[in-house]
């Protein structure tokens, strides 16, 4: 039985860091953010010594309305035979909304957006689900996500759907503890009640994260140490089932190496506080990157789809349009949401496009705020980032004429089919690669 053991969310800014940390036995990556034939020099590296390397996808949006895009798997399908890896997980989340199914806008959320637990949610999710699983050569896993708000007319718990989900397609489980830990403070809901019903017997793997909590609202940041809650909440799991892997996922705000082995020993100790007297720590259930049994069921009923399309317009385009608020949510999570979103777009267009924030200086977040409450997203963040540079221009901003001279060189460098300088072609490869 394959076990995968302690792990860490590999990134750039920390990779140094974890190449040279005693017992890690396995990384993942986030797979949109690797290009399979130009893989980092490290993950090569901690591949010849062994070291597992998962990849982990963000935007693939299961949970929506539309079936799986062709493309996004063949392209995730492609990253794990470059890695090598024993499965890939992805989330029971959707990311994007509208298009041909409701006749409006195609919007991007650019975050994992949770679904309604409905019977019409659970249909079209199982049927996407069994779409990804022919396409991909390796097992799935799917992650619970952290919510900062509930939809209206739910008809089964979280654990309810994830088991249903389980039982229809045999897909794996990704428990992130963090998350039901985010799920208790804003929703309410139990996290010892989630574990208790959860298939754990297909668990894959756990993941541990940091957040914050401000005005009663717990946010899921991956940029803070991980909290006692979260680590009870990881041995009250390890008291059910010995997890074949834990890891530790950290994105923003990277703390030294000794910060981190500090945190992976605290993670450990959660795991062998759970563990009954006796247990070696062997894994229960099925193994991380073995096969289980697919659902041969029927697709998702006549006009489940459609249902669940017009709803999570209705709810995207509040959140990133800017219109009115659907019927039965609460009015201020869904605003500290949207808030959220704006917030992290702005965060990631700065990562993959590091030039706007120094040309734009101090001004460039509350200059991109603007911009994003009544633009939406809607072909991700490289063309988000252009497309701000963009309006920006056009209002004859930024208002010093050496800045506006520096931003009009950016975007023409990079708005036409290749740069015009021979120079930044490799920086808008990886933009492209990134967005």
């Amino acid at each position: 039985m394959r076990r995968l053991g302690t792990g860490i969310g590999w990134r750039p800014e920390i990779a140094d860091a974890v190449e040279g940390m005693p017992g890690i036995d396995w990384v993942e990556v986030v797979a949109e953010n690797v290009c399979p034939g130009h893989l980092p020099e490290s993950l090569l590296r901690l591949r010849e010594r062994g070291v597992t390397v998962i990849p982990h996808g963000v935007s693939l949006g299961l949970g929506g309305a539309e079936r799986p895009d062709e493309g996004r798997l063949a392209a995730l399908a492609e990253r794990v035979e470059a890695l090598g890896a024993p499965l890939v997980t992805e989330h029971v989340a959707f990311v994007r909304a509208g298009g041909a199914l409701t006749a409006s806008p195609r919007l991007e959320a650019g975050h994992l957006l949770p679904v309604p637990r409905t019977r019409d949610a659970l249909e079209v999710l199982c049927e996407n689900v069994r779409i990804a699983q022919r396409a991909l050569p390796v097992p799935l896993a799917l992650e619970n996500i952290a919510a900062l708000f509930s939809w209206p007319g739910e008809e089964l718990t979280e654990a309810q759907f994830l088991s249903e989900l389980v039982e229809r397609t045999g897909v794996r489980l990704l428990v992130d503890v963090a998350n039901l830990h985010t799920n208790h403070v804003n929703r309410g809901e139990d996290p010892a009640e989630a574990l208790a019903g959860l298939p754990l017997e297909a668990l894959a793997y756990v993941h541990v994260a940091g957040g914050f909590e401000r005005d009663g609202v717990w946010h899921d940041s991956h940029a803070h140490p991980v909290p006692r809650p979260v680590l009870d909440v990881l041995t009250g799991l390890a008291s059910r089932v010995a997890p074949p892997g834990v890891l530790l996922e950290r994105d923003e705000n990277f703390p030294g190496p000794a910060e981190l082995e500090r945190e992976l020993d605290e993670i450990r100790a959660a795991v062998a506080a759970g563990r009954p007297p006796g247990d070696g720590g062997t894994a229960t259930g099925t193994a991380a990157g073995t096969a289980g049994p697919a659902d041969s069921a029927a697709p998702a009923r006549p006009g489940a789809r459609q249902r669940v399309a017009v709803a999570q317009a209705a709810a995207l385009s509040c959140l990133v349009a800017g219109t009115p608020v659907p019927e039965g949510f609460d009015r201020v999570r869904m605003g500290v949401q949207a808030r959220a979103l704006a917030a992290k777009r702005a965060s990631v267009v700065a990562k993959v496009a590091p030039e706007l924030p120094v040309i734009l200086g101090e001004g460039y977040r509350e200059a991109f705020l603007a911009y994003a409450r009544t633009r939406p997203m809607t072909d991700g963040y490289r063309r988000d980032a252009l497309d701000f540079a963009g309006h920006l221009l056009k209002l004859g901003r930024p208002a010093g004429a050496r800045a506006r001279r520096q931003l009009r060189t950016w975007w023409l460098d990079r708005s036409g089919p290749a740069p015009r300088s021979p120079g930044l072609r490799a920086r808008a490869r990886v933009l492209i690669g990134r967005a």
